[in-house]
């Protein structure tokens, strides 16, 4: 949700419905996301948690970004925009955690890698829970380690970008959310927090018959007022269109609806993040000022087409509702039929 669509506001209306709120980090100077929580704070006296970008441990391979930077100098002039630098940085990765630790947020959860246990320890002694975004029982079992208390587990299915660190997600492949909660389920007795397509009651349900404790939405919130989804994102996020994973908006896997952009550069596209982030910056900027959904990311999970426009709380509140329903009927289904009145 980071880039645009985490606002405070979301993060309010999903904590004051019973849920826990996420403010994005991503993408954000250390005195903005400072701001940005005590925003919620002064709000809402519910917790609420924080996420944040673990930085790449190396640059990426020079001569790929040069050959990929060359290919998008059309692109630069069809959107009227000048190419970023491709810079390597760590998105203000140090400055973001003396920020979580002097301010407090209930949980600090961490996408694109692992905090070693250091860090896990510094997070504890301010008394801010440590979760992690895993795609397999590797990277579990390297949270685990590090002294994670809980596992984002992320399936294939989910927006936006892949948050593995052993294994990045670059294609298609990687495990379904259902198969990884079970896999995971008997490999780590850590709280399993699903992600990925979870978009109504019954996929929530779903999530938490297959061992999770709770699930993370994202699509699902994306047109409620209170996101700060681009118009031009809005328009097509319940149509029936396809997503695939690429790397061709920030040299990083993710998932998005298939646009343009998509279509003429994935193939060519190396690992790269956060270089090509910061050089395709500009362009998508630039499109979405324009409205042009073919020149920028819409990321969305394979369940878009789900999403609603409505408040936030009134969506947090029907997954709820719907799920609990969902469960009490098939409960009542493993149960078999009602006999006792001669009824079936």
């Amino acid at each position: 949700m980071a880039g645009g669509p985490s606002t405070p506001a979301l993060a309010i209306a999903v904590c004051e419905a019973g849920g826990l709120g996420f403010l994005a980090a991503g993408y954000k100077r250390a005195d903005a996301v400072a701001g940005e929580i005590r925003t919620v704070r002064a709000a809402t006296p519910a917790p609420f948690g924080v996420n944040v970008f673990v930085p790449a441990a190396a640059p990426a391979d020079p001569d790929s970004l040069r050959t990929y930077v060359e290919r998008l100098a059309p692109e630069a002039e069809r959107q009227g925009a000048e190419l970023g630098s491709a810079r390597f940085d760590d998105d203000h990765w140090e400055a973001k955690l003396d920020v979580i630790c002097d301010e407090r947020p209930a949980v600090a959860s961490f996408t694109f890698g692992c905090p070693d246990g250091s860090i896990v320890e510094r997070l504890h002694a301010a008394g801010v829970a440590a979760w992690v975004t895993v795609t397999n029982v590797e990277e579990a079992a390297a949270a685990a380690d590090a002294g994670a208390d809980a596992l984002v587990v992320q399936g294939t299915e989910a927006g936006g970008h892949r948050g593995g660190f052993i294994d990045d997600g670059s294609d298609e492949g990687g495990v379904g959310l259902l198969a990884l909660l079970r896999v995971l389920s008997r490999a780590t007795r850590l709280p399993l927090l699903a992600s990925g397509a979870v978009a109504d009651g019954a996929a929530l349900a779903a999530v938490l018959c297959a061992g999770a404790s709770a699930a993370q939405v994202g699509t699902a919130l994306m047109l409620a007022p209170e996101a700060g989804t681009p118009e031009a994102q809005r328009a097509l996020l319940t149509e029936r269109r396809p997503t695939r994973v690429t790397r061709a908006f920030t040299g990083r896997a993710a998932r998005g609806i298939v646009n343009r952009f998509m279509e003429e550069h994935s193939g060519a596209a190396p690992v790269g993040y956060p270089e090509i982030h910061h050089v395709t910056s500009p362009l998508r900027a630039a499109a979405r000022r324009a409205g042009d959904a073919g020149g920028f990311n819409l990321w969305a999970g394979q369940a878009h087409e789900l999403v609603q426009e409505r408040p936030a709380a009134e969506i947090v509140r029907e997954m709820a509702a719907e799920a609990a329903a969902v469960l009490d009927r098939v409960s009542a289904a493993l149960r078999g039929p009602d006999t006792s009145s001669g009824r079936s």
